[in-house]
């Protein structure tokens, strides 16, 4: 598995601030502070794999910069060693040079202890790729600091100018068992690949980039690797040529070569400025650097758009250019597209010149460059937290592709009309409703998904950030969320029965989460004594963990109870594992709060839910139990993902309902007579409709219900608490007790216990097309089983609405 690798510590270890150690080969460390690429070239031949290059006149590189600074274990299966590897590809492939580790910082002292890690990191030859040093997982939330940044170097001739194409960043994560020995897992044959996760960064990222990058790996290897990526391109090699020019001239494209570099020093100034400006610190490297090009100043078409570039370069920093119409030019544009009015300047330089300028910028961004990793390696720890809270904001915005958002006006009250001309029938009457119904709800929430699923295959996507390939491989297969945020009315004053009279009088209002008012008050409570406890409870030990998982990487505080309470004990009756849920949750948070006594206390109480199919029905059960009231003030978030909140009256299933039917003569379960209002003779007298009465979802400040029209498992409209159109024409007691039913629930959700509450139905359309025709897609059992085989929904909704879930 390790053979055929080379380690890079023997050739030297160089002091760096703060006590990190930076090791590198005596190639690599031959002028690397000259240059960041010169290092590169010097130990190109006979370190690297790579043929020996002669310094063409503008040979370029593009530098990519990995720092690998934790990785967090969330939910690993399997302790034993692991490792990553890491290797850049061109996503075209042909016959263009490989990218290969240039260089390795160990910028900070590992804290892994004797016991837990072996050996350090290694290069591998044989396909260009790094491997971070072996280490021990042995518990859950586990976090070991890796502390290491390796570069890679993707080079181009001065035939081929910039990246035509995009590079594939791949993280692998090698696995291998515990060993009696440890130190035989260098030789052992057990060493596997365990997950792949793949980056695209598009071309115009290469030319410039800083973000946050995490590293999830798959549903079976959860896991989070905090990872930072800086980009630059640069002049490849560091010796000073000659300002003659070849006998062959130069390359046709060294007008372009020369636009990129421009383009790459603009970015790079551009985000000093913005990450300096972040965390409060100068770069004081460039306190007396001369930035100007000095007569190629004029090919600037405009002037700095820093305008408190002062605050990263001190007054005595000299000509901060600002390239706004190349760089928006060079972005925009096809590689041979020439703008007359921004190039001009620069496509009639002569040939000297040319060079000139070519030579003065590679020499700023060399500089830039070096004195950005420094300022990097002195604020890594502000640097990283500024990336990542930038990319939190930016996934809301990316991840919208897949999300289609609209407002709903939610009816009042579902009311029955009584005056004498009707009396012979009842008739289903909504009060201030705009939203039409149509004939079949479910084909048409099926159809409005499947019609943006083909907007998005035709979609060009190519943008700046770096891309996710768990996502971007094939955006038309990731899953489609179409997403309502409900208008309703909370009354101010009276109960609900004044709902129909008084609603047409009251003004429709959005009810959104006031996040200003909510950091502020956070704020005030800081100086008081304790901690918030955020307690979330799972309905299921393991099947929710994909979600528990996303809740945690956007709340890493939270305390999460993964339910076992009710394990192989789900046929009996409601009330009875309602009970034993409500007894599990107790215990927990108890146990939470006593915790928290050494800390000063639990000052405040954050409680959320979330479950799957009957076990919504399970949490709300829990929920009208003596030993949960005491908790009802302090309920935060409910997530209902696919439950059957109204039971399953007015199932269209027809292979589920005989499914069902079936269950109930051979098993006779009792939660199975329940859900299908067969428990009881009285339908006022079922357990479903004394459910709907009782107070389960009034003290919730935020109610999302996820359901799914794919899903036959569960009525689309009982997970999604909604009138479906066989109930408003069904004219018998049945369709007026599901009424009243429904309208219990609605109430509860518009009863003024809470200043805002969130209400959002969330429908989410899975990509069933590599399934085919099933018996699992016909009964409606794959998409209900893909709630919790897949987290991509999770994704796009907790980060859609991310104050929900912290």
């Amino acid at each position: 598995m390790f053979g055929g690798m080379r380690c890079l510590v023997g050739g030297g270890v160089e002091d760096s601030p703060r006590g990190a150690v930076r090791r590198v080969s005596p190639a690599l460390r031959r002028g690397h502070n000259a240059n960041a690429s010169s290092a590169a070239a010097a130990g190109a031949e006979g370190k690297s794999g790579l043929p020996f290059r002669s310094p063409d006149v503008m040979e370029t590189v593009h530098e990519v910069a990995i720092y690998i600074h934790r990785f967090h274990n969330l939910d690993l299966f399997q302790q034993g060693w692991y490792q990553m590897k890491i290797s850049a590809t061109w996503e075209e492939g042909g016959s263009k040079t490989p990218a290969s580790p240039a260089r390795v910082v160990q910028y900070e002292a590992s804290d892994v202890g004797a016991d837990d890690a072996l050996g350090i990191w290694k290069i591998d030859d044989a396909d260009n790729s790094f491997y971070t040093q072996p280490f021990r997982i042995k518990y859950a939330r586990q976090d070991i600091y890796l502390s290491v940044m390796v570069s890679f170097n993707i080079f181009n001739s001065e035939e081929e100018g910039p990246a035509a194409s995009s590079v594939i960043l791949k993280f692998e994560l090698i696995y291998a068992p515990t060993l009696e020995n440890g130190s035989d897992i260098q030789a052992s044959s057990a060493t596997s690949s365990a997950a792949v996760h793949e980056f695209r960064v598009p071309r115009r990222a290469l030319l410039g980039s800083h973000s946050y990058c995490p590293v999830h790996f798959d549903a079976f290897h959860s896991v989070l690797v905090d990872l930072t990526l800086h980009i630059v391109y640069l002049k490849a090699g560091a010796t000073k040529s000659s300002l003659k020019i070849p006998d062959q001239g130069l390359g046709p494209t060294s007008h372009h070569i020369v636009k990129a570099l421009l383009t790459s020093r603009e970015m790079l100034l551009e985000e000093l400025k913005k990450i300096s400006d972040a965390i409060g610190k100068t770069v004081e490297d460039l306190d007396v650097a001369d930035l100007s090009l000095g007569k190629y100043e004029a090919v600037q078409p405009a002037k700095s758009g820093l305008p408190n570039s002062n605050k990263v370069f001190p007054a005595t920093t000299k000509g901060v250019g600002h390239l706004a119409g190349i760089l928006h030019d060079f972005l925009e544009k096809p590689n041979s597209a020439v703008d007359g009015a921004n190039d001009a300047m620069l496509y009639t330089l002569p040939k000297e010149e040319l060079l000139e300028l070519f030579l003065t910028v590679s020499s700023q961004l060399s500089l830039l460059w070096n004195a950005f990793l420094k300022f990097h390696r002195i604020n890594k720890t502000k640097i990283l937290d500024y990336l990542r809270d930038i990319w939190a904001l930016d996934r809301k915005s990316e991840w919208s592709i897949w999300t289609v958002h609209s407002k709903i006006e939610i009816p009042h009250r579902y009311l029955r009309s009584t005056d004498d001309e009707s009396s012979h029938r009842h008739s289903l009457l909504r009060v201030s409703g705009s939203r039409k119904f149509h004939d079949d709800p479910v084909q048409n929430s099926a159809s409005r998904a499947e019609l943006h699923r083909k907007s998005i295959a035709q979609m060009k996507i190519n943008t700046l950030s770096i891309q996710d390939m768990q996502i971007y491989a094939d955006p038309s297969r990731a899953p489609v969320v179409l997403i309502e945020q409900h208008v309703m009315v909370v009354p101010q004053h009276g109960s609900s029965k004044d709902l129909a009279t008084n609603s047409s009088k009251q003004k429709d209002t959005i009810v959104l989460p006031k996040l200003q008012g909510d950091s502020l008050a956070l704020k005030s409570s800081a100086g008081k004594k304790g901690r918030i406890l955020r307690a979330v409870i799972f309905g299921h030990h393991l099947d929710l963990r994909l979600v528990r998982n996303q809740w945690l990487l956007l709340d890493p505080g939270a305390e999460c109870l993964m339910s076992e309470a009710n394990e192989d004990k789900t046929s009996g009756d409601f009330k009875e594992m309602g009970g034993r849920l409500a007894g599990e949750v107790v215990a927990f948070l108890k146990k939470k709060v006593d915790k928290l006594a050494k800390y000063g206390g639990c000052k405040e109480l954050k409680l959320s839910f979330v479950g799957h199919s009957i076990g919504n029905v399970i949490i709300r059960t829990a929920l009208a139990e003596p030993a949960l009231q005491p908790y009802l003030k302090n309920l935060y978030t409910y997530m209902s993902i696919s439950g059957p909140h109204l039971g399953y009256w007015y199932s269209s299933n027809s292979l589920f309902n005989s499914g069902l039917w079936l269950l109930k003569k051979l098993k006779g379960a009792q939660c199975i007579h329940q859900l299908t209002f067969s428990d009881d003779q009285d339908p006022q007298n079922t357990f479903f409709y004394k459910l709907c009465k009782l107070k389960t979802l009034e003290n919730f400040k935020n109610i999302i219900l996820l359901s799914s029209p794919q899903d036959g498992y569960v009525p689309y409209h009982s997970a999604r608490i909604e009138l479906c159109p066989a109930a408003s024409s069904d004219n018998s007691r049945k369709g007026q007790v599901f009424t009243e039913m429904l309208n219990n629930c609605l109430d509860q959700m518009r009863a003024p216990t809470s200043e805002t509450r969130i209400f959002i139905r969330c429908d989410v359309n899975f990509d069933q097309s590599a399934q085919g025709r099933n018996l699992n897609t016909m009964i409606g059992r794959a998409a209900h089983i893909e709630f919790l085989e897949t987290d991509i929904y999770a994704k796009f909704i907790m980060w859609s609405f991310p104050e929900l879930f912290r």
